[in-house]
């Protein structure tokens, strides 16, 4: 698939097959996640591969969106360390960048995904900091839901011509 229509055609698939992903998929896409731009070139990103089904499920326990991790094949959750931040506060923006990456990506290879968003919730960055047992420095930010889709979605006209301005408001 091309890079424009993966992106236009990327949608939240919540429901998946029963069907494994194969690990080298799972890292191109962590690779892809990784070209992502940075602040100054950070990197700052860290990723954990989820593929064991008692830590998936657990996950739904205290993140209110997340029942698709109980049919998902697997998840990426995508974190930032305080201690690799030449930028402060631009983390935020690195790890949304890889997540949108990832993304696109699985759509391109057929797999659905869905972002689950924890930073900057403190109930969920403290669930997934008690459930990984996180060092202080790294920060939970994301975590991307992954599954062959046994839902499809249409394409949807985006397209809102009154959000966009020319030289002023």
């Amino acid at each position: 698939m091309d890079a424009i229509k993966a992106i236009i055609s990327r949608r939240s698939i919540r429901k998946y097959k029963k069907k494994p992903i194969e690990k080298k998929l799972i890292k191109d896409l962590i690779e892809i996640g990784m070209t992502a731009p940075s602040a100054g070139n950070e990197q700052p990103w860290h990723y954990i591969i989820i593929d064991n089904r008692e830590i998936l499920n657990k996950i739904t326990k205290f993140h209110p969106h997340s029942k698709m991790l109980n049919e998902a094949d697997c998840a990426i959750l995508i974190c930032f360390d305080k201690n690799l931040e030449k930028h402060k506060d631009m983390a935020v923006q690195d790890c949304s960048a890889s997540t949108q990456n990832i993304m696109i990506a699985a759509n391109s290879f057929g797999i659905g995904s869905v972002w689950l968003g924890i930073y900057p919730r403190e109930d969920r960055i403290i669930g997934i900091k008690n459930l990984f047992k996180f060092p202080e420095n790294i920060i939970p930010f994301s975590i991307i839901s992954l599954g062959y889709p046994a839902e499809m979605k249409n394409i949807e006209d985006r397209y809102k011509i009154n959000r966009i301005h020319y030289n002023k408001w």
